[in-house]
C-alpha cells in the first residue's frame, strides 16, 4: 500500500460567516482535489471538517498518511495529545466536540502524522488547498453546517 499525503485548508469568511475547506490528496500518481461551501461556519470548523473529509476519503484502512495543516488549531490539539484528555472528558466545554468525535472515528483506523505548515507561504498544495477552501465559500450552492451552534 502507497504511502498518502494530505494537504488540508479551511476557511470562513466573517468568522462566523460563509465558509469552505479544501483538500488534496497524493499518492503516487494519484492526486484528488476535495472541497465544499457552507452557510455559516467557523474557520476552526472548517479546518477541522477539511481533515475528516480527507481521511473519509481514504479507500484502505490502515493507510500511512503524512497530513499537512497550517492550523495549529488542529495539530497542536492532536500532537500535544489534548484532544484525547477532551475525549475522556466527554469534550466537556470545548467547541466543537461533533467534529472532533468524527475525526476520532475515522483517524483511528489508519497512521496518521500530522505535520504543521506555515500558511499562505511557499506550501504549493498548501496554497492549492486555499483556493479551493475560498473558492467554496463563495460558491452557489452552500451547504448548512448542521453541527455549528454560534457559540
Amino acid at each position: 500500500m502507497a504511502d498518502i499525503t494530505i494537504y488540508t485548508d479551511g476557511s470562513a469568511r466573517g468568522n462566523p460567516g460563509a465558509g469552505g475547506y479544501g483538500v488534496v490528496l497524493l499518492s503516487g500518481q494519484y492526486r484528488k482535489e476535495l472541497s465544499e461551501g457552507y452557510r455559516l461556519t467557523t474557520n476552526n470548523r472548517m479546518e477541522l471538517m477539511a481533515v475528516c473529509v480527507a481521511l473519509e476519503a481514504l479507500k484502505f484502512e490502515g493507510s500511512n498518511v503524512t497530513l499537512y495543516s497550517d492550523s495549529k488549531y488542529v495539530i497542536e490539539a492532536i500532537n500535544q495529545r489534548w484532544v484525547f484528555g477532551w475525549e475522556r472528558k466527554g469534550f466537556a466545554g470545548k467547541k466543537n466536540p461533533d467534529l472532533w468525535m468524527r475525526f476520532l472515528r475515522v483517524y483511528r483506523r489508519h497512521n496518521v502524522r500530522f505535520v504543521w505548515v506555515k500558511g499562505h507561504a511557499s506550501t504549493v498544495e498548501n496554497n492549492r488547498c486555499d483556493e479551493l477552501a475560498v473558492a467554496a465559500a463563495l460558491g452557489a450552492n452552500l451547504k448548512e453546517d448542521v453541527g455549528y451552534d454560534g457559540n
